[in-house]
């Protein structure tokens, strides 16, 4: 997996992902054609939830269609999917071979670099081309515009809540951070938006807004809390996906029912133990607020809350909730995410390496984890999870 990383590694101090290059290996590869639809999801919260409903959708529609998500939940194999399913070590391996031998044939890089996420972008594409996808479902690691998916015109992008978040890099206020994220659409993008707030919706001002409740999906196929917005997005995004019919009601049952969301308000005991782990990757004090409601929902009381937000999420937000309740916060050991905020003197602080079964064991039985992707992919890991599979249809209930 070392050419994924490689030049994200041995980056020079200020340099940034380098999207020519990419483009250049892209169309060395002959994938800057997909040749089957596109659907690409960008936003602030909720990319990975409206991916997934919108490539189960299509799925149960008929389409054999290939998801790339951004990061993995508990391995790189996880970011890129054939029908719901994680690629298998062989297929992966066989991607990265290919894109090895790709990149080496390119100039050497000059001032940039070829990033993790964008070459794992450029090999789902690949690889759905290779095993005869019908459509294509990207989400955007960072921003739209910026990143490695605008590689990719989509006939359709699905614009999920968009947040300050990164600023001074995807801009400098919300609206500047819509706008960029909208970039990710071509002249012929048809864009649908989840509801916003009043600047990013004057951004968007010509998309078409998917309000709550109007997609047709029954609720109990639809995640709870603040996912649910996702979902519904990314279901009138796949019905929006040229020559897409829609499917019958009881194949959209069939399918959404097995929808499994790793990390979005999942439930998980840890191996050996009474401890019981809510584990959501809420970033900001609403999705925080929601999460902490729905254990007290469950549970009445919560023992012990794991969080880990760097310093471009919402801290203060998520201090306020938490309020008094007895908290580890985790550092995560990773270049670009600064951990430099005040915390409250009562909480613990712990690198990622004491996110194990044993650890999460000493803390209660009735245990939150809440904070960005890589860290729940962390928890996901510790009380193993299975992420192999999203949803089933009956694409990939054929043996292959």
């Amino acid at each position: 997996m070392e050419v994924f990383f490689r030049e994200w590694e041995r980056r020079a101090p200020g340099e940034t992902r380098d999207i020519g290059r990419a483009r250049a290996l892209a169309r060395a590869l002959g994938l800057l054609a997909p040749g089957v639809p596109v659907l690409t999801v960008v936003g602030s919260k909720g990319k990975g939830t409206a991916a997934t409903y919108a490539s189960a959708f299509l799925g149960a529609a008929g389409l054999r269609v290939c998801t790339v998500t951004s990061p993995g939940l508990r391995s790189h194999r996880d970011r890129i999917r054939m029908d719901g399913r994680a690629v298998s070590p062989e297929e992966l391996a066989f991607l990265a071979d290919a894109l090895d031998e790709a990149v080496t044939a390119l100039p050497p890089p000059s001032g940039g670099y070829l990033s993790p996420s964008g070459l794992f972008t450029i090999a789902g594409v690949l690889h759905a081309r290779r095993a005869g996808a019908d459509a294509l479902v990207l989400e955007a690691g960072m921003g739209g515009r910026s990143d490695e998916v605008a590689l990719f015109p989509p006939d359709v992008a699905a614009i999920t809540p968009v947040f300050r978040e990164h600023a001074g890099v995807l801009g400098d206020t919300e609206a500047e951070i819509a706008e960029e994220k909208l970039g990710v659409a071509g002249p012929h993008t048809r864009v649908l938006s989840a509801p916003q707030s009043a600047e990013v919706a004057r951004v968007l001002a010509a998309a078409e807004f998917v309000e709550p409740g109007t997609s047709g999906i029954p609720p109990d196929l639809l995640p709870a809390g603040l996912g649910r917005a996702a979902a519904e997005l990314g279901v009138a995004a796949a019905r929006r996906l040229p020559g897409v019919a829609e499917p019958p009601a009881g194949a959209v049952r069939d399918v959404l029912s097995t929808i499994v969301l790793p990390g979005r308000l999942s439930w998980h005991d840890v191996p050996g133990s009474a401890t019981r782990v809510l584990v959501d990757s809420a970033i900001d004090r609403t999705g925080i607020a929601a999460a902490l409601a729905a254990a007290r929902k469950a549970w009445g009381t919560i023992d012990h809350a794991v969080v880990c937000l760097p310093d471009h999420k919402d801290l203060d937000g998520a201090i306020a909730e938490l309020g008094a309740l007895p908290v580890t916060f985790v550092r995560l050991p990773l270049p670009h995410l600064r951990f430099t905020h005040a915390l409250p003197p009562h909480w613990d602080v712990v690198e990622s390496t004491a996110v194990t079964p044993e650890a999460l064991a000493t803390l209660g039985h009735r245990v939150v984890a809440l904070g960005t992707v890589y860290f729940t992919g962390l928890v996901l890991d510790a009380v193993d999870a299975d992420t192999d599979c999203l949803y089933v249809t009956s694409a990939s209930r054929r043996p292959s």
